[in-house]
């Protein structure tokens, strides 16, 4: 089969609802007509009309959180500690093996917004698409977030995973998971009203918290999952190198290839033989 990508990573653009309010992307364009004023200081005497067409450069300012667009989580972002004890890597201390490996789809769709997944919810989609984890495959989420992107309703929009559930799989190896919604958790307005009624503080990120007890990623704001099947692809994620981070924007990307799967899944296997 010929190679074919798929693109699973959103825009960084200032006009499509992908955060709340205050923690949107700005971008700002310069174009090949009122860049000049950046261009002349480095040349004395120039003239725009000098140059060919009398075009500049084009540049672009941005002012961005690391958790702006389709990123990847560092175990920092979570918590200072992660495995019970040690000090949580940073996005540059990612270990890169994690961004790179087989991919896994569950289909959460039918979740209503605010739902939190548990085990048992995993474990059933798993049998559903009749697979095994493996360790370190990539577990993404496709959640009905995934087609509310762009709609004013997107950041309140699909189900969490919750700390069982993230347990589940980082029990059984998986080491970096995804989410076309704009948090792994469910949506802080559901969570928000449990703890208005419970003070338990505990269902507060209850699955990034996860990461206190055993050190994962994840990635968030993936796009369109409903390409991928179950399995049978790769995911391609290395995040920015952003010294001391707690995540690093990443263009993610499945890729078909049935020789590259194929060698990459004997070479796991081979790594957890006994």
């Amino acid at each position: 089969m010929p190679r074919k990508l798929v693109d699973l990573s959103i825009y960084l653009e200032n006009d499509v609802v992908s955060d709340p309010p205050a923690f949107k992307p700005r971008i700002e364009y310069f174009n090949h007509e009122n860049s000049f004023p950046q261009m002349a200081p480095f040349f004395p005497g120039l003239k725009q009309s000098d140059l060919p067409d009398s075009a500049v450069w084009a540049v672009e300012q941005i002012s961005l959180s690391t958790h702006n667009g389709t990123h990847l989580d560092a175990p920092y972002h979570f918590h200072p500690t992660m495995n019970k004890g040690e000090r949580s890597i940073t996005i540059d201390e990612v270990d890169l093996n994690w961004c790179f490996q087989p991919g896994v789809k569950l289909d959460f769709r039918h979740f209503a917004d605010g739902y939190v997944v548990t085990a048992a919810d995993v474990e059933a989609e798993l049998k559903r698409i009749n697979h095994t984890l493996k360790p370190l495959e990539i577990v993404v989420v496709n959640t009905r977030a995934g087609d509310r992107y762009g709609h004013d309703d997107f950041v309140s929009a699909g189900c969490g995973m919750g700390y069982e559930a993230t347990m589940y799989l980082l029990e059984r190896g998986v080491r970096l998971t995804g989410t076309d919604a704009w948090s792994w958790d469910a949506p802080f307005v559901y969570t928000a009203e449990k703890y208005a009624q419970s003070h338990d503080a505990s269902l507060i990120w209850e699955g990034h918290k996860a990461g206190r007890d055993i050190g994962y990623c994840h990635l968030e704001k993936l796009h369109a999952l409903d390409q991928l099947p179950p399995d049978g692809f790769i995911i391609s994620c290395f995040p920015h190198k952003i010294r001391g981070a707690s995540a690093g924007w990443t263009r993610a990307v499945a890729i078909f290839d049935d020789a590259l799967l194929t060698n990459m899944k004997s070479e796991q296997s081979a790594s957890v033989a006994p």
